[in-house]
């Protein structure tokens, strides 16, 4: 927990530090290592807030991820609107003839859109001037929007006595028992026994324990399968939301369809809104239903989904509905599918790791992919890929089912010895602290 926290703590500061200087950047080199810096960043903290929240809450886990992962939606809508305001419509760069170029650029992108870009040498854009952008506010302002979050992080490791220079005064905020939210009525009065080594409490193993050989030794063809099969659902799903609202927006402006390009931007926005929507409904849900079903429901919607959009592919109507419906479809994909691969490991956080990365993979492969088919093929190519790689998303997902009914499970005497085992009986439903 504490390399996890420390981990959290370094690579959250490093957003706030990245988002600061981004506008500082004067070339395209220093650009690419300072976003590459922040896209490190931002997938240790995916995988580790993933991992964590599986690890230390077990099979109540389904509910906090879907928590989690609403806040990530929320966030993704919400930080377009606060960029919006500094964006402008004119040239950033102003010369002699101001009024000239500060009407070139409009005219421009209804030039470009959507037609490919052809010979632009008629079009005169100052090069030098007096740069008048305001967009480096908006940079600035969301590296003071996370700055809390590394200092909330520093301030638990304080707490838990785990900064090294600070671990004698303060006193921690919950005790492992209370951490885990489950405990043995008799762990504390019963002492182990002589040789006996204590198994570490949930959530607290090595950072990489999971990549130790040891931890693969006997393990039956079906455990590797499981992993496999969860990383491929969530690599076409997560891939879908990439794809999806990265292109609609093209797909919607070029024929049949020619909707307006102010009316089209609205598409991706829409898109995100019910994706956040569908998560915070699944919250509630997700302590009702299972997590194998909730990813049927999602997998199954969105196969429905792209069918409709091809069969209604002339409606714009269909496509505004289409597009939401598919929005929340997709909300709550990623959570479930973590929880229900977990529950089927018996909660290691192990398979969290590869399903992150698998996911993360999916969302940069299938882009590339759509948009180099849509410039060869057309737009309509568009959701006819969304449609093949939900089927395969399906396909993947009756796989992932079948290794589940065939892979072995613990034995009564390894459960009880098992410190990833929830004590308290399944039938209760209540936590014992």
């Amino acid at each position: 927990l504490a390399q996890s926290l420390c981990a959290l703590f370094a690579s959250s500061l490093a957003i706030s530090l990245v988002f600061a200087i981004i506008p500082l950047c004067h070339n395209v080199v220093l650009l690419a290592v300072v976003m590459a810096v922040a896209g490190l960043a931002m997938g240790c903290i995916d995988t580790i807030s993933n991992m964590q929240l599986v690890k230390i809450y077990q099979k109540d886990s389904a509910v906090f991820l879907q928590a989690l992962h609403f806040f990530v939606g929320f966030g993704a809508l919400l930080s377009p609107l606060i960029a919006d305001p500094f964006l402008s419509d004119t040239n950033c760069i102003l010369a002699n003839g101001t009024a000239n170029a500060s009407s070139n650029l409009p005219h421009i992108r209804k030039s470009l859109l959507p037609h490919h870009p052809g010979n632009l040498s008629h079009y005169e854009l100052p090069m030098k001037g007096m740069v008048v952008t305001r967009v480096s506010y908006a940079f600035w302002i969301m590296a003071l929007i996370n700055l809390p979050v590394p200092i909330a992080v520093f301030f638990l490791l304080y707490k838990e006595r785990m900064v090294p220079c600070f671990n004698g005064s303060s006193h921690p905020l919950l005790s492992a028992d209370e951490l885990a939210l489950e405990t043995r009525p008799g762990d504390k009065e019963e002492p182990p026994p002589a040789g006996h080594r204590p198994h570490p409490a949930a959530g607290h193993e090595d950072l990489f324990s999971c990549c130790q050989s040891k931890n693969f030794r006997g393990a039956s063809c079906t455990y590797f399968a499981v992993h496999i099969t969860g990383a491929l659902v969530l690599f076409m799903t997560d891939g879908i939301v990439g794809e999806y609202s990265g292109f609609v927006y093209s797909y919607a402006v070029e024929e049949p369809l020619a909707v307006g390009h102010k009316v089209a931007g609205y598409l991706p926005s829409l898109f995100w809104a019910f994706i956040t929507l569908g998560r915070l409904i699944s919250i509630p849900v997700s302590y009702r239903m299972k997590p194998a079903t909730m990813v049927f429901i999602n997998v199954v919607g969105v196969l429905i989904t792209f069918l409709l959009l091809l069969i209604f592919s002339s409606s714009v109507v269909f496509l505004f509905v289409g597009t939401a419906s598919l929005g929340l479809f997709l909300s709550s994909t990623f959570p479930s599918m973590l929880a229900y691969t977990e529950d089927i490991l018996q909660y290691k956080g192990c398979a969290t790791t590869v399903l992150v990365t698998g996911a993360g993979i999916g969302e940069m492969v299938l882009q590339l992919l759509v948009g180099s088919i849509i410039h060869d093929r057309g737009s309509y190519s568009f959701l006819l890929c969304g449609m093949i790689f939900g089927c395969l998303a399906f396909t993947f997902y009756a796989l992932l089912v079948f290794f589940h009914r065939m892979y072995p499970k613990p034995s009564p005497e390894l459960d009880e010895a098992s410190p990833d085992k929830a004590a308290v009986p399944e039938d209760t439903g209540q936590y014992q602290r």
